[in-house]
């Protein structure tokens, strides 16, 4: 990784407006003190058709933290499509040599950033793992029924897509440029699958994947609601992600 590399950090928000504020402050809290990420840094906050006012706090936002040297943010409005789209709207978007996206909640704080960015330093994607090297598990603090549904999605996820990832759902991933622009001009899943697809694809078109674990907590407010209709559009995106994209096998020739 060049010394001169940019960065850019990709927050999908969806109708965030009381926590998109004080996530920011403490993201911009960091990057301001940080010595050991690379610059300039773009904060790009893609607002997934909010109904609120998300794209109206975030604009408003740079007067908050001040003018910050070599960090700037700005805001990409997408129709609303859910998070997988609205992350690939923004990795594609964004301009940098690396490229990591983020929950908006600051559930991985901002401080595991460099984790991440040393990952891609030998490897072109880098997965956030709530796992930790002597096993014990971060999402551990989830209540018991999400604990129990990641459990049965990850056995059918690493029978079928992914293999040996074993924590397929962080939403704290990074990539080099290179790697995001054909990942995500690939990806077809726009549900909570996404990520398992992005894994699938890396494996299969030949990417050196970084497992990272990093810090992670339990922010409360989650909208989403298991449901059966949920389950079963997991369950079939879950099934189609190696029928979507068979026969797209990466040849050595191709690796940049």
């Amino acid at each position: 990784m060049s010394e001169h590399a940019r960065l850019a950090i990709v927050l999908p928000a969806y109708n965030e407006a009381e926590r998109i504020g004080p996530a920011l402050d403490e993201l911009f809290g960091y990057l301001v003190t940080a010595q050991d990420l690379p610059h300039p840094i773009e904060v790009l906050v893609v607002d997934d058709g909010s109904t609120d006012a998300t794209p109206q706090l975030v604009q408003v936002r740079p007067e908050a933290v001040g003018a910050i040297e070599a960090v700037s943010l700005r805001v990409l409005t997408v129709p609303h499509g859910g998070k997988g789209a609205a992350v690939r709207a923004g990795m594609l978007a964004a301009e940098a040599d690396l490229i990591v996206f983020a929950d908006a909640d600051m559930a991985t704080p901002p401080d595991q950033m460099p984790l991440l960015v040393a990952g891609l330093a030998d490897h072109d994607v880098a997965l956030g793992s709530r796992i930790q090297p002597d096993g014990s598990d971060m999402r551990a603090t989830q209540p018991a029924y999400r604990r129990l549904l990641g459990k049965a999605f990850h056995l059918l996820a690493s029978i079928w897509v992914v293999g040996s990832v074993k924590d397929t759902q962080c939403g704290f991933k990074g990539f080099t440029r290179v790697a995001a622009r054909e990942l995500f001009a690939r990806q077809k899943i726009t549900s909570i699958v996404f990520d398992v697809e992005l894994i699938f694809l890396a494996r299969q078109r030949r990417y050196r994947v970084a497992i990272v674990p990093i810090r992670w907590s339990d922010v409360r407010g989650s909208r989403m609601r298991a449901t059966a209709r949920m389950a079963v559009n997991v369950a079939w995106d879950l099934f189609r992600i190696p029928l979507i994209h068979r026969g797209s096998r990466r040849s050595p020739a191709e690796r940049v």
